[in-house]
């Protein structure tokens, strides 16, 4: 079945995306081997070591948003020593091409997935889609997927409106339905923030034995750009390739929030805003310890004035009630 329906349009490629594809292509015919998968998705190949990273990423991201110079999984692979093979999509399409299929098919015939000692399935968002989708062709994978959608079809997920364009893909043939392909993986790591809401949908369909689903509160949509600020992306994912990552060292390496500015004003903000204002006072106290009154000045204060406020008024309303009455 082919998952574009007639009708859908495919848009010609800016030049500086094509000259970017183009030089990742010369660096990955070096390195290993770069496959055309369609005119909307490429493979790159980077041989290294037995354990194995496959990455699904987006070639809008990388541009335009990050102004990378190679395919995040490299980044990610930095100093590992391990096999690299990153699946791009150069429009979102979500993975859904027969091209793509055929490619898996084909490694998988080979055995490219049995010559690893381990490997690991990475992607966010749109990336986190397809790293659970095809994890199936690489039986006992790990997989991390952060804020990921469990499929587009419009069946199943109408109450998803975000992706209209998307429902035009096929989500029902092969590597379709995101959480059934997970039943081969050894573990799946799915994060999401529980408080969008749209998110926390798809991710209650991935709902599995093997499956964490990890609560990221406070980082909204973009958990990958967070995860990458506070450091955290690379050794999480190079815990996983050690074979090391486990809800125990996730939890302990999420810590690392702790310490970073933006967790900190959301989750301030949302205790004033749920009037927490004790627990926000506390939370003040800590940012004054950890930074110094500098970076949160104008919250600290406000948030101590209105607990201020709200003593002064409970002392006045314990003062009436004690007032002798006549």
């Amino acid at each position: 079945m082919n998952p574009h329906r007639p009708g859908q349009r495919r848009m010609a490629l800016p030049p500086e995306k094509r000259a970017w594809i183009g030089r990742q292509k010369a660096i990955a015919e070096e390195a290993g081997s770069f496959t055309p998968l369609g005119p909307d998705h490429s493979a790159f190949y980077y041989e290294g070591g037995p354990r194995l990273l496959v990455t699904f990423e987006f070639l809008g991201s990388l541009i335009d948003h990050r102004e990378a110079d190679a395919p995040l999984g490299r980044e990610l692979v930095e100093g590992t020593g391990c096999s690299h093979l990153c699946i791009l999509a150069h429009a979102p399409r979500w993975y859904r091409d027969p091209a793509i299929h055929a490619h898996f098919d084909a490694l998988t015939d080979r055995g490219f997935f049995d010559e690893f000692d381990l490997v690991v399935c990475y992607g966010a968002g749109m990336g986190g889609y397809g790293a659970a989708a095809y994890s199936v062709a690489a039986p006992g994978a790990t997989v991390i997927a952060v804020s990921p959608q469990a499929t587009l079809d419009p069946r199943l997920t109408e109450w998803d409106p975000r992706f209209i364009s998307a429902r035009r893909l096929s989500f029902t043939d092969r590597y379709g339905y995101a959480p059934d392909m997970l039943d081969a993986s050894a573990r799946a790591f799915v994060l999401y923030d529980p408080e969008e809401e749209l998110d926390a949908m798809h991710a209650s369909l991935f709902h599995r034995s093997h499956v964490l689903r990890f609560r990221c509160r406070h980082l909204g949509r973009h958990i990958e750009d967070h995860l990458l600020e506070m450091g955290l992306l690379k050794p999480l994912v190079q815990k996983a390739l050690a074979g090391e990552l486990t809800a125990g060292e996730l939890y302990r390496l999420y810590r690392a929030r702790r310490s970073y500015t933006p967790y900190l004003r959301r989750l301030m903000a949302r205790l004033e805003d749920d009037d927490r204002m004790q627990l926000a006072a506390r939370l003040c106290r800590y940012v004054r310890a950890q930074f110094g009154e500098e970076r949160f000045e104008k919250s600290v204060r406000r948030i101590e004035g209105r607990v201020q406020e709200q003593l002064q008024h409970r002392c006045a309303l314990q003062r009436s009630m004690e007032r002798p009455l006549g």
